[in-house]
């Protein structure tokens, strides 16, 4: 395998995305912004670094399903956060999980929240999978956030207002589900498999890249993996970065952030890099 990758912080403050790559194994989370109270001393950066670290434990063991593994990580956080953390605090950290385990037989996928994975094959299909739940909750609420540039009053005043309704949706029924402290939001991640000599090469990018299908001319997920082949995950992300820079304020492409954490994993096999000279 030939693995590259690529995360950078929006800015100044700490990266809440977070990547592990190995032969044989992907991870990659990207932590939910916090703009209300979580209820935790602990703060974001280090639940994504706890969470990753214990699916990479877990997921080495390939008699385990994915979402097993999931649910067993998310538990093993949950016990590590301190007794003075009120884990049942509806803003309690979170993070959006994808994860891509290789076997003797296949390639196997867990995304739980808004992580792609993007699977090119031997006969030049692409599978893309992606946990959109998140953004068709608090619909109303969100296109009143684009009615308003970056950085105004207003357009905090109406994020804060979506952010209420979000929380309110988050794991349970009719609403999204990502990992937080309850191991059952497991069981409603997005999986997938494909045999392992049909895969060539996967992707694995957190929102944060992907806007690059809003702000570049990329606008399929094939097109993100032709990016990432061409450019690399650096080009890939420095792209999203041109295009964030050159509309500050989101007047061209509304968003609620000038800039995310941006992360890209490429994943190649030997035999998808010979077909590539």
């Amino acid at each position: 395998m030939h693995i590259t990758a690529h995360t950078q912080p929006s800015g100044d403050k700490p990266n809440e995305d977070w990547f592990a790559a190995a032969d044989g194994l992907v991870v990659v989370l990207d932590g939910a912004t916090i703009r209300t109270d979580t209820g935790c001393v602990h703060g974001l950066p280090w639940y994504v670094r706890t969470l990753g670290a214990s699916l990479v434990a877990n997921a080495a063991d390939h008699a385990r399903d994915l979402r097993g593994v999931l649910a067993d990580s998310i538990r093993q956080v949950t016990a590590a956060h301190s007794g003075s953390c009120d884990l049942e605090h509806r803003g309690t950290p979170s993070a959006a999980v994808g994860l891509v385990r290789w076997t003797s037989e296949a390639v196997e996928w867990i995304v739980l929240g808004d992580i792609t994975v993007i699977v090119g094959t031997t006969d030049d299909g692409v599978v893309a999978t992606c946990d959109d739940r998140v953004s068709r909750t608090g619909w109303e609420e969100r296109r009143e956030c684009d009615r308003f540039l970056i950085g105004t009053d207003e357009k905090m005043t109406a994020i804060l207002a979506m952010k209420e309704v979000e929380l309110a949706s988050r794991n349970r029924e009719g609403g999204y589900w990502i990992a937080s402290s309850e191991p059952n939001a497991a069981a409603h991640s997005l999986t997938g498999s494909a045999p392992v000599d049909q895969v060539e090469r996967v992707a694995v990018c957190s929102d944060g890249a992907m806007r690059a299908l809003d702000l570049t001319p990329i606008d399929t997920t094939a097109g993100v993996l032709r990016a990432l082949r061409e450019a690399g995950p650096g080009g890939l992300v420095e792209q999203v970065r041109a295009a964030e820079d050159g509309d500050p304020l989101g007047a061209r492409v509304p968003r609620n952030k000038a800039r995310d954490d941006a992360t890209a994993v490429l994943v190649e096999t030997r035999d998808g890099r010979r077909r590539l000279k």
